[in-house]
């Protein structure tokens, strides 16, 4: 079976009758982020990748500020789930006490780790990426992104997030029933490890773009978010505030920008 897939029976309904059938579905387990020892979220995930879950989660919701203060990440089953523990700087820790709470994530949506609207409505993250891209490159990145979607192909419930260079080249792409666990792990994949390279590109997303997927985006240093479905109107405000061009209805060779339309080319 593929990781991020199990086998459950069901029944199957046609006009011909009815026939027991073994179904492919997508995994979906709480995953507990677990720092310096103490539990802070717990999420409904796939459980695959987890490792960048952990590196990007700690990023784009501001538990470290680089990727330096995360130390070492294990991942570990438990009786009633998965723990990403991981190991962060002593002052990322001491802050974190102080805004520590266990969480119940979704797999829809959600803020982490927020319990008042200021909160809510923190500071934007301006993005460090500023590079112009074109609708090409867009259209190019988003129509690889089914054939690097393995787990979605197996059980078709996967959302993915995918980071392509400013020429539309894939490098790396995520999977999860959740849309933002899938741009946390993409960020741990990109972001997470050493790089010889400066970070220079955009991203892709196989949902609908809202104000955590754009915030999450320009912590990542994106250029750009570019979505197969619709943005809301905070992403679109948000977006604007950060530098991020946004552009949504990615399909057909066509697309529509939101946020910042001279950084993204015709």
């Amino acid at each position: 079976m593929s990781e991020g897939s199990v086998r459950r029976p069901a029944r199957r309904l046609t006009a011909g009758g009815v026939e027991p059938v073994d179904e492919t579905v997508a995994e979906e387990v709480a995953v507990a982020l677990v720092y310096n020892g103490i539990s802070h979220a717990v999420m409904m995930a796939t459980p695959c990748d987890l490792e960048d879950f952990g590196r990007g989660f700690s990023l784009t919701e501001r538990i470290v500020e680089a990727p330096s203060e995360i130390y070492d990440v294990e991942v570990e089953a438990v009786a009633q789930g998965i723990e990403v523990r991981l190991d962060i700087a002593a002052q990322r820790m001491a802050a974190l006490r102080e805004r520590r709470r266990t969480l119940a994530g979704r797999t829809g949506c959600g803020l982490c780790g927020v319990d008042s609207l200021a909160e809510a409505m923190r500071p934007v993250a301006v993005s460090t990426g500023a590079a112009s891209v074109s609708r090409e490159a867009i259209g190019r990145a988003m129509a690889a992104l089914p054939a690097a979607q393995a787990i979605n192909r197996v059980n078709g419930a996967m959302h993915a997030a995918g980071w392509a260079r400013p020429d539309g080249t894939l490098v790396a792409v995520r999977e999860d029933v959740g849309r933002h666990n899938a741009l946390d792990k993409l960020c741990g994949a990109v972001l997470g490890r050493p790089r010889d390279e400066p970070l220079e590109g955009f991203v892709v997303v196989t949902s609908r773009c809202s104000y955590e997927m754009v915030h999450k985006a320009a912590a990542m240093g994106a250029g750009a978010i570019a979505a197969v479905s619709a943005p809301t109107s905070l992403a679109i405000e948000v977006a604007a505030q950060s530098g991020v061009a946004l552009a949504a209805f990615v399909r057909d060779g066509r697309l529509t920008v939101y946020a910042h339309p001279e950084r993204v080319t015709p």
